[in-house]
């Protein structure tokens, strides 16, 4: 009896291992959007988004990148989604797929490449983005209520980007569509390792590219890549993805055809800059054009309200805790990266020691001083006032500004709230802070917490 509960105890030990080895189950999170619904969504954002870069027309090139694409698009884990694949001639390093399918690959992207596994790594996690439906499962959690009882079932007409725009979720900087949780990151580092290594590439090669952005970015001082923006890190890909790859059966796993990667990126160093590259949010033009307007509108969400320039917009961030208010010619290009030029950033953040305003406030800064380094007091003094009924500072820094050859103002607001912190912070080119006071002071005079 004992030799058998002996073995019955080892049976039972070994089974829970081979369990606890298992892969983990991806499958699409909770989504109002159906499939095909998806698909709508991704025609009609590629159609917007290819009025605003500058597509390459280059056969040799486009061929390329599409080729890597379809053999990783035909693995099944990819499922059944139209993907195609098209280049932009944008030096920042930066790739995206729309929901249903359309994926843009930039020149940049190409040219950092150490080989063509990464080129695959980088297209295999944004086909795993669109295979999970990351895109719309964020937006459902975002705006749940709005899409349930807001829109109706006019889901089920045409114009979906238009309706989705009206509630602040659209296509533009920080869009919920492109703009990914960590969590999220997770799945797409594990499925798009599977689709790697089913397409006979190294899976690591992915992970290594992403880290070899993130040491870059630490090692220059620089602002991040714009695709990591998009894309936190989740921490320890690599061996995340070495781990994913011993739950696999063993294989030969390849970097790719190095010649064809090294002929593609002298293709790119060729090309001719078209007139049309970096426009939209990239587009470091005339900051006069970004000017707030003297009529405003209202935002009223998650128990904060204020008002805002009309000719301004919303465009927001990742969980729905930070929103960046500007027009689209307040977000503009600095060292390959969409950044804000003139407009606002404002939320909301967990704080330990939110009773101690002062504290908390010269934490929160220390975070903004340390990611950037052209940050610098102005010389005024801190100034206490009220905010919605609640103990706020305001603190003034100047730094450089994405406009080139400028400096900007940076006034920074903190208040207490209920759930921690509030910040605002109001951003200008020092030539243009004339021009924009009026409306920074009526945007700063008009918030409300709800209590």
């Amino acid at each position: 009896m004992r030799r058998l509960s002996l073995i019955a105890c080892i049976l039972l030990l070994s089974t829970g291992v081979t369990y606890a080895q298992k892969q983990r189950k991806l499958k699409p999170g909770w989504n109002l959007f159906s499939p095909q619904q998806d698909i709508q969504l991704g025609k009609e954002a590629a159609a917007q988004v290819e009025k605003q870069v500058a597509i390459v027309d280059n056969r040799e090139l486009t061929d390329y990148i599409a080729g890597i694409g379809k053999k990783l698009a035909s693995q099944p884990e990819a499922g059944q989604f139209p993907y195609s694949f098209k280049v932009v001639y944008d030096k920042s390093i930066n790739a995206f797929a729309l929901p249903g399918g359309p994926a843009f690959v930039h020149t940049g992207l190409i040219s950092a490449a150490d080989n063509e596994a990464q080129m695959a790594g980088v297209l295999a996690h944004e086909i795993s983005h669109v295979a999970l439906r990351h895109g719309t499962s964020q937006v459902t959690k975002a705006q749940a209520v709005q899409l349930m009882f807001g829109l109706g079932g006019s889901l089920l007409g045409g114009g979906l980007l238009g309706q989705l725009a009206q509630l602040g979720a659209g296509l533009g900087a920080n869009s919920l569509l492109l703009k990914f949780s960590r969590s999220a990151e997770t799945e797409a580092d594990l499925l798009g390792t599977r689709i790697m290594a089913k397409s006979g590439y190294d899976p690591v090669e992915m992970a290594r590219f992403f880290e070899k952005l993130e040491a870059e970015e630490k090692s220059s001082g620089r602002s991040i890549p714009q695709f990591l923006s998009d894309h936190p890190s989740p921490g320890n890909r690599v061996k995340a993805v070495e781990a994913e790859i011993r739950l696999m059966p063993a294989r030969q796993y390849s970097k790719g055809d190095s010649a064809r990667l090294h002929r593609e990126q002298a293709v790119v160093k060729s090309l001719p800059v078209p007139k049309k590259a970096n426009t939209d949010f990239r587009n470091a033009g005339n900051p006069a054009t970004a000017r707030p307007s003297a009529q405003t509108k209202q935002y009223r969400s998650g128990g904060l309200a204020f008002s805002y320039p009309a000719n301004w917009e919303i465009f927001q961030q990742d969980q729905a805790n930070e929103i960046t208010v500007a027009s689209r010619e307040g977000i503009v290009q600095s060292n390959g990266n969409a950044e804000i030029g003139y407009g606002a950033i404002i939320g909301v953040r967990e704080a330990s020691d939110a009773g101690n305003l002062e504290q908390s406030t010269r934490g929160y800064i220390n975070q903004i001083l340390q990611s950037n380094r052209t940050m610098q007091q102005s010389g005024q003094r801190q100034r206490s006032f009220q905010l919605s009924g609640a103990p706020a500072l305001l603190n003034v820094f100047y730094s450089q500004s994405s406009y080139e050859g400028q400096r900007e103002v940076d006034a920074i607001i903190t208040a207490r709230h209920p759930q921690g912190l509030f910040y605002m912070i109001l951003i200008s080119p020092e030539a243009e802070y004339s021009h924009a006071q009026a409306a920074f002071d009526q945007m700063i005079q008009s918030v409300q917490f709800a209590r």
